[in-house]
């Protein structure tokens, strides 16, 4: 099953800090749901960590199908999400959901390997053109296999600006 990665990320590929995003950007939030939910039926993958930082009044992520790697079988879920040990197990188990499109959503260890799996099609990534204290990172990926499809025009919010891109894979 194709997939896609969405991320936002620092001017030097930052995604995070203690657990959380370092930036609050309501209308980055916004793209990021309207991307995620699109027409309906759409999947989002996340690592548990991932999983963990997202505030407990917006888990699960509404109007989308959420599965969990975990290699622990007995984490606990609500009901309605799914668990799975590995990217690929997530993407057979979405793929049996029906799901239209499906994204991986985080963290560090997943992006890195969701971007070398042969399946992965396109990357939605918000570029924030300001350095963050970060601890964890999207990984660098070739601009050689990826390449970039749109951009949009500069965004401003709360003095910090940003662009939406798409790389699509070569």
């Amino acid at each position: 099953m194709k997939f896609s990665l969405i991320a936002a990320v620092d001017s030097e590929y930052g995604i995070g800090k203690d657990g959380k995003l370092p930036w609050h950007l309501p209308n980055e939030l916004e793209y990021f749901s309207h991307i995620t939910i699109g027409e309906g039926n759409n999947a989002v993958i996340m690592g548990r960590t991932t999983w963990e930082s997202l505030p407990k009044k917006f888990r699960p992520l509404k109007n989308r199908l959420n599965i969990v790697l975990t290699r622990q079988e007995d984490y606990e879920l609500p009901d309605g999400v799914v668990r799975a040990s590995s990217l690929d197990e997530a993407l057979q188990l979405a793929k049996k959901k029906d799901t239209a499109e499906c994204f991986v959503i985080g963290g560090t260890k997943v992006f890195s390997e969701a971007i070398t799996h042969p399946d992965c099609a396109q990357i939605y990534l918000t570029e924030i053109n300001k350095k963050f204290d970060c601890d964890t990172s999207f990984p660098l990926f070739d601009k050689q296999k990826f390449e970039q499809k749109s951009r949009s025009e500069v965004q401003s919010e709360k003095d910090i600006e940003y662009e939406f891109s798409i790389y699509k894979r070569v």
